[in-house]
C-alpha cells in the first residue's frame, strides 16, 4: 500500500473519532450541569442534529475541507487567546484570526449535520453479549420476523400490507446508524416525511433492555446472512460475549483474552477425527488426532472449546454460557444443529475475522471473511509462512480492522507485527 493511502486512512479515522468524542464530551458536560436530562437510562442530546461522522467517511473531500476548517478554528482560538495576553499586539491578532475564519473552506452544514434524537450517542449496556443475542432472536421471531422476515432480509408475511417495504437488515442498514438511534427507531417507531407511519414503536411491549437485545439479535442474524450468502461479514462483528472457564477455575468474560488472538472451537472438530477413524484406518487416526492436540497448544492462538451443553472439563479452556451455542451459530448463518465442526478466529481486537467449515484440513487465506475490499491484491505477507495458520495470522494482522463507533467497515492499514 502507498504510503499517502495509509496516513490519508490514519488521519481521516482519527478525524472521525474526534468528532464522536468531542459530541460525547459536550453531551456529558451539558448532562453534568444539569442542562441535560436523562432519557431511556442514559444521557440525552438535546440537540436536533449532529455531525454526521458516516458522510464524512464516504465523502473524503468533505472530510477534507471538514479537517482544515477545525484546524483554522483552533488556529483561531490561539491566535484570540494569545492577543488577550499580548495587548501590544491584540488588534493584529485578532484581526488575523478573523481572517483565517473567513478564507477557511466551510463545509455545508445540510452536509455535515444530520437529524438527531434523544438518544443518538447512547451505548448498547450489552456488548453484544451471547444471552443478549439469544434473547433477542427470540424477540425479534416474536415481534419483528412478520414485517422484517425471518432472515431479515424485508420480505416477511405482512411485508406487502405496509406503506413502505421494511428495509433489507444485512444490507449493513445495522451498522451504518448509530447504536442509539436504532434503538430510538425500535422504541418509537418510523414515519415517513408526509407523516405516515412506517414502522411502529415497541416502547408499550418492549424493555430498554429488550430493544438493546433485539438489536443485538439483529445484528447477529445481519452477520450470519452474510456469511451464507456471500462468504464474508462485510461489516466488522464482534465475538459474542461468553464467559469461559479454564482448567476448572472460575469463569471470566472472553473479552479478558483482548490483545491476543483467540480460536473457538466447536466440539464437532473432535467427532471429525472419530469418523476418520472409520474411514482411513488406526494410523491415519493417529496422525489426525495428534494433529489436532498439537494445534490446540498452538501458542499464537488461545483455544476456547464451545460445546452445546456448555460443560466444562478439568483442562483447557471451555465456553461456559449456555447461550454461546446458539449466538455463535447465529453470526456463522448456521443453524444450531448444524454448527459442530465450525471454527473461528478472534483477533487481537475482539473482532471475528475468520471463518472455518466442518471438515476443514487446514486454515488457509480464503477463510479471512472479514477484511477490507482492497486487502486481496494489495496486503502481501512479507515472508511466507509454513503453515495455513501462519499465512491467515500474517493475512489478518496486515489488514487490521478499522471500525468508528458508528460501526462503519474498516479498511486497509499499516501492518502490525505478528
Amino acid at each position: 500500500m502507498r504510503r499517502g493511502e495509509v496516513d490519508s486512512t490514519t488521519l481521516l479515522n482519527a478525524l472521525l473519532t474526534f468528532t464522536q468524542a468531542a459530541q460525547t464530551a459536550l453531551l456529558q458536560a451539558l448532562h453534568a450541569l444539569g442542562l441535560t436530562g436523562d432519557v431511556h437510562g442514559q444521557p440525552a442530546w438535546p440537540f436536533a442534529w449532529r455531525v454526521a461522522a458516516e458522510t464524512l467517511l464516504i465523502d473524503r473531500g468533505l472530510t477534507r475541507h471538514l479537517a482544515l476548517f477545525l484546524a483554522a478554528a483552533v488556529l483561531a482560538l490561539l491566535l484570540i487567546a494569545l492577543g488577550a495576553l499580548w495587548r501590544r499586539a491584540r488588534w493584529p491578532l485578532w484581526l488575523a484570526a478573523v481572517v483565517l475564519l473567513l478564507i477557511a473552506p466551510k463545509p455545508s452544514p445540510s452536509i455535515v449535520l444530520t437529524d438527531a434524537v434523544p438518544t443518538s450517542f447512547h451505548r448498547s449496556p450489552s456488548h453484544f453479549d451471547a444471552t443478549s443475542i439469544d434473547r433477542g432472536l427470540a424477540l425479534y421471531a416474536q415481534h419483528c420476523a412478520s414485517c422484517h422476515g425471518t432472515d431479515g432480509r424485508g420480505e416477511g408475511l405482512a411485508a406487502a400490507s405496509l406503506a413502505v417495504w421494511p428495509p433489507t437488515l444485512s444490507a449493513g442498514l445495522l451498522w451504518k446508524r448509530a447504536e442509539g438511534e436504532l434503538l430510538w427507531r425500535v422504541l418509537h417507531g418510523m414515519n415517513a416525511r408526509d407523516g405516515t407511519q412506517t414502522m411502529p414503536g415497541f416502547a408499550g411491549r418492549l424493555s430498554e433492555a429488550d430493544a438493546w437485545a433485539v438489536l443485538d439479535g439483529m445484528k447477529a442474524l445481519s452477520a450470519g446472512e452474510s456469511a451464507r450468502l456471500e462468504a464474508s461479514w462485510p461489516w466488522p462483528v464482534r465475538a459474542p460475549g461468553i464467559d469461559v472457564r479454564c482448567d476448572g477455575g472460575p469463569p471470566r468474560a472472553l473479552s479478558e483474552w483482548r490483545g491476543q488472538r483467540v480460536r473457538i472451537v466447536t466440539e464437532g472438530v473432535v467427532a471429525g477425527v472419530n469418523v476418520v477413524r472409520e474411514v482411513r484406518g488406526e494410523a491415519r487416526v493417529k496422525a489426525e488426532n495428534e494433529s489436532f492436540s498439537s494445534w490446540r497448544e498452538d501458542p499464537r492462538v488461545v483455544t476456547i472449546v464451545l460445546r452445546p451443553n456448555h460443560a466444562a472439563s478439568a483442562s483447557g479452556c471451555e465456553a461456559a454460557s449456555p447461550a454461546a451455542w446458539r449466538a455463535f451459530a447465529s453470526v456463522a448463518g448456521l443453524e444450531a444443529q448444524s454448527l459442530t465442526g465450525t471454527q473461528f478466529i478472534v483477533d487481537r481486537d475482539g473482532w471475528l475475522r475468520a471463518l472455518g467449515t466442518a471438515g476443514q484440513a487446514d486454515w488457509s487465506e480464503d477463510n479471512l471473511i472479514c477484511r477490507s475490499d482492497e486487502s486481496a491484491s494489495r496486503l502481501t505477507s512479507s515472508k511466507p509462512e509454513a503453515d495455513g495458520l501462519g499465512a491467515l495470522i500474517a493475512r489478518m494482522d496486515a489488514d487490521p480492522v478499522q471500525a468508528t463507533q458508528l460501526g462503519l467497515p474498516h479498511s486497509p492499514a499499516q501492518t502490525r507485527s505478528p
